[in-house]
């Protein structure tokens, strides 16, 4: 068996990081997803247009990777036992979960950690012990 390196993955990784090295660079603001969309429904002054801004090219970023021929896994395919109620159920969870923890884990994980929180430590080690239990749960119980 050998090795491969998971290109696209670090790419997009890379590609994270600097994201929110930019933002925060240019802007002071920490790149979390939940705390962007939150400031789109119930804008501050003066806080309305870069998280639009900030969305779009998130979106923007997808559909230009589609058109450069970057293929994306079709999950429903990979396992058919997921039903549109359970996606919703599931996302519904990780928005409560978001909202508990005050972030979510790209504000927790990938900014808060490369800025050597304690709370986004704490937030994104309790993330993913509940990530653990819950792949242990649904493949082994």
């Amino acid at each position: 068996m050998t090795f491969q390196i998971p290109w696209d993955a670090l790419f997009g990784g890379m590609l994270l990081g600097v994201s929110g090295l930019v933002l925060l660079a240019l802007n002071g603001r920490i790149a979390g997803i939940s705390g962007i969309i939150g400031g789109l429904l119930k804008p501050s002054k003066g806080e309305f247009s870069w998280r639009l801004l900030f969305l779009a090219g998130m979106v923007a970023a997808g559909f230009t990777a589609t058109a450069m021929g970057f293929a994306f896994p079709d999950f429903a395919a990979l396992n058919p036992a997921v039903t549109p109620l359970s996606a919703v159920a599931a996302g519904l969870l990780v928005g409560m979960g978001t909202k508990l923890a005050n972030g979510c884990t790209s504000g927790h994980g990938i900014c808060g950690m490369g800025r050597l929180s304690k709370r986004s430590i704490a937030a994104t080690m309790t993330f993913m012990a509940a990530a653990v239990v819950t792949v242990f749960i649904r493949f082994h119980v």
